[in-house]
């Protein structure tokens, strides 16, 4: 690894982490929103799913779009798109162009999550591959709390109904740095080489102080990589897989693999995530009798406390995925959210209310999140670039993506309709039950894993 590996990384990761930083944000901005739009429980959860519908519609575009069009142009397009759509919802003069704003934010995060974590793997040193490609999902959880630190200090420096205009510009003008950093970035030589355009890919290797085919086994890769784009293989020519592929016997449990998990572990993640400070609120951990803002304010404080353990999830996922392996920390990522949500379904349900029943809920969700980012919310972003091969890798990974943000849009959608009709326990026990499934799922399918891989080394 050089300092230019690093940088491409950072660069890479930049959906990620406005990925989470969008979620978080949002999840602050709507307590403030819905009392200056007076929004209904119908709005309310339309503008939460905005943001992921977008993105399940474009995941899977835009990973065939990468695969055809380069890794480059697709990242920095998606850039160029959260900016624009930052700036749009921060000047928004009814929920409409709020939810237009979220659904463009969400279409753009869709497109990047497949074609970030292609170029990562990619980009990376076989040794340092599978770490630095959990790092990049791990970001999510960094944009998350650093979110709800920004939304403490604008709620803290300037207490107003209309802070969530800040909010969500916040994440706008993040996005304009990493388009301009973006725009510097080289190709993905993988990506150059499956489109004859050897000689770029080895002026971009030497930059990157690795010798094009330094050792007979790198070499033998970038040949198999070259012949898979001419030769009449799944992957010809670069230019995206079709369903049909995907679902070849060949693939068709690596696909079901990417996809199913990943789509369970969303439906929790953003239900639970977005919806973090709602559901903090309704078991009152900002007090009762505080203002719209000032109960905003203790919602921020008890999700940067919570998202914290997204942090240190993330620093065992970059030792526990690569030392223990995906199949098995996606497992016991899945068993420890579920044990999470059950002590705080424990806590929901309680006769003498959840307030005498802290503890649980402290523990509940801190057991959640650790284990969610440890296990699922590093192994699912993984999987599709080890398992697939360069020239069907983006669109493999769109497609994962797209299955998971479909997954996030009933999650978010349904949440805030279950609050309404059944309450915080009906919420609670859907996200334990999907947790459940995912560890099942993950179970049943693990033999589609091949410890080898299908990236060329």
């Amino acid at each position: 690894m050089t300092w230019r590996h690093y940088a491409l990384w950072l660069v890479a990761s930049g959906g990620a982490f406005l990925d989470g930083f969008s979620v978080v944000s949002l999840g602050l901005a709507l307590p403030l929103m819905k009392r200056d739009f007076s929004l209904t429980p119908l709005v309310v959860g339309l503008m939460g799913s905005a943001l992921v519908l977008g993105a399940a519609a474009s995941a899977w575009l835009g990973g065939m779009l990468a695969d055809r069009l380069g890794r480059k142009r697709v990242m920095t397009i998606d850039m160029a798109v959260i900016g624009l759509a930052g700036l749009l919802g921060a000047v928004a003069p009814d929920p409409w162009v709020l939810v237009l704003a979220q659904f463009l934010t969400g279409a753009a995060i869709g497109a990047d999550f497949p074609t970030s974590a292609t170029y990562v793997s990619e980009m990376m040193p076989r040794k340092a591959r599978s770490r630095m490609t959990v790092a990049t999902i791990a970001m999510q959880s960094v944009g998350m709390f650093v979110a709800a630190l920004v939304g403490l200090a604008v709620l803290k420096i300037h207490p107003s109904l209309a802070d969530w205009r800040l909010l969500l510009a916040g994440g706008g003008v993040i996005a304009v740095l990493f388009f301009v950093a973006r725009l510097r970035a080289p190709e993905s030589a993988r990506w150059l080489v499956t489109k004859g355009r050897i000689d770029e890919a080895k002026a971009l290797l030497a930059l990157l102080r690795c010798e094009f085919g330094e050792t007979a086994k790198s070499a033998q890769g970038f040949q198999v990589a070259k012949a898979q784009a001419d030769l009449g293989s799944p992957t010809r020519k670069s230019h995206g897989a079709g369903l049909r592929t995907l679902l070849d016997p060949h693939y068709r449990d690596r696909t079901l693999l990417v996809s199913l998990p990943w789509m369970l572990m969303d439906v929790a993640t953003y239900g639970v995530g977005l919806f973090t400070p709602v559901i903090l609120g309704a078991l009152h951990f900002g007090g009762a009798g505080s203002g719209t803002v000032a109960a905003d304010l203790a919602d921020a404080q008890g999700s940067a406390a919570v998202d914290l353990f997204l942090l240190v999830g993330f620093l065992a996922s970059l030792w526990a995925v690569p030392a223990l392996g995906r199949i098995f920390m996606q497992i016991a990522g899945f068993a420890g959210m579920a044990v999470g949500m059950t002590l705080l379904l424990f806590a929901a349900v309680a006769n003498d209310g959840a307030q005498a029943h802290m503890g649980f809920i402290i523990t509940g969700f801190v057991l959640f999140n650790f284990f969610m980012n440890a296990g699922p919310n590093a192994t699912t972003f993984t999987l599709a670039p080890a398992l697939f091969p360069t020239a069907i890798r983006a669109s493999a990974s769109g497609f994962a993506a797209g299955a998971a943000k479909a997954g996030a849009t009933f999650g978010t959608f349904v949440v805030p309709q279950l609050q309404a009709a059944w309450g915080l326990d009906g919420v609670v026990a859907l996200m334990t039950l999907v947790s459940i499934a995912g560890l099942i799922v993950t179970a049943s399918l693990a033999h589609a894993v091949n410890e080898e891989g299908a990236l060329e080394e």
